[in-house]
């Protein structure tokens, strides 16, 4: 049994993480400030500190708590956000990450598990599905932040010994995400749907992502905490799909048309994006297990529940 902390743990898909590690008998402390998260996706089995992770006590915590391990998943995920404002999303992202980061050194936690992305840190690159060994131009300052704590974690375990696993998600999705931001596309097609509403699509309905289900993303998770290996791995289903397809797998799970207009496309994000999971399967011996249309069905039927 490991005594582990999950930054973000009440998000969606920190809370689901949470949920299978007590399965596995682990102790569990979720900090979440519940800006984002929910309080009702807490497992009451777990440790609760409703606390920022920009929060000054944050290293007196740790050290009181003495954990083995350290997910963090706590950010600032909205790619329009980042544009709008790269001030705030440095804040979240670099700083409140470098805050866990001491906290971890400090308290002597053996290892760190990142949330980082792989839909934003690349850019736009002629290599699909894109490879970790590609060089990161990120077009977002929520990709470039994302990728100043990576070098971060390397320069604390070049330093402190502060051992580390970086999981570059590309596009996740599923139950409890709901909707709003980039990263929650999914979850905005499939609640205007199951509520009759019109929808909006940016630009022509062409740009593609790389969409994993989060059961798949919580595995690589775990097993992330199983193995030797300090780096970048890609969590992907290494399948581009656009707009559009999206949309008909969304249609055909409800048996219903979506309302849909165009709009302008948003600023820095990326057409096509679609990772290369080779190094997932060999270092974790990880690939995905729930298909898109099984994902998507799951999804609504989720969705349809909260509405």
């Amino acid at each position: 049994m490991l005594n582990i902390l999950v930054s973000g743990g009440a998000g969606f898909i920190g809370s689901t993480l949470v949920d299978a590690l007590l399965a596995k008998g682990h102790k569990v402390t979720v900090l979440d400030n519940l800006v984002s998260g929910r309080r009702d996706y807490v497992n009451q089995a777990a440790d609760f500190w409703e606390l920022d992770i920009l929060d000054d006590s944050l290293s007196e915590r740790f050290l009181s708590s003495k954990f083995d391990l350290v997910y963090h998943l706590a950010a600032q995920i909205d790619v329009r956000i980042s544009v709008k404002d790269p001030v705030l999303d440095n804040r979240i992202n670099v700083v409140g990450g470098l805050n866990i980061l001491e906290a971890a050194r400090l308290s002597g936690v053996k290892k760190i598990i990142m949330a980082s992305t792989g839909g934003a840190i690349y850019g736009e690159t002629n290599e699909i599905p894109t490879p970790e060994t590609v060089a990161a131009y990120p077009l977002s300052p929520y990709g470039i932040n994302k990728l100043a704590l990576e070098k971060y974690l390397n320069y604390y375990y070049q330093v402190f010994k502060l051992d580390y696993s970086i999981l570059r998600f590309s596009n996740v999705y599923g139950p409890r995400q709901y909707k709003g931001g980039e990263a929650g596309v999914i979850a905005i097609f499939t609640e205007a749907l199951a509520n009759n509403k019109p929808c909006l699509i940016y630009g022509d309905g062409k740009q593609t992502r790389d969409y994993v289900y989060v059961d798949d993303v919580v595995a690589a998770l775990i097993k992330a905490a199983e193995i030797n290996y300090r780096g970048e791995i890609n969590i992907s289903t290494a399948q581009e799909v656009d707009i559009w397809q999206m949309i008909e797998a969304i249609e055909k799970a409800a048996d219903k048309k979506l309302q849909t207009s165009l709009a302008p496309s948003k600023p820095g994000e990326v057409l096509r994006s679609c990772l290369s999971n080779q190094r997932a399967k060999e270092i974790l011996d990880w690939q995905p297990q729930v298909s898109f249309t099984d994902g998507i069905s799951k999804t609504y039927q989720w969705v349809v529940k909260q509405s």
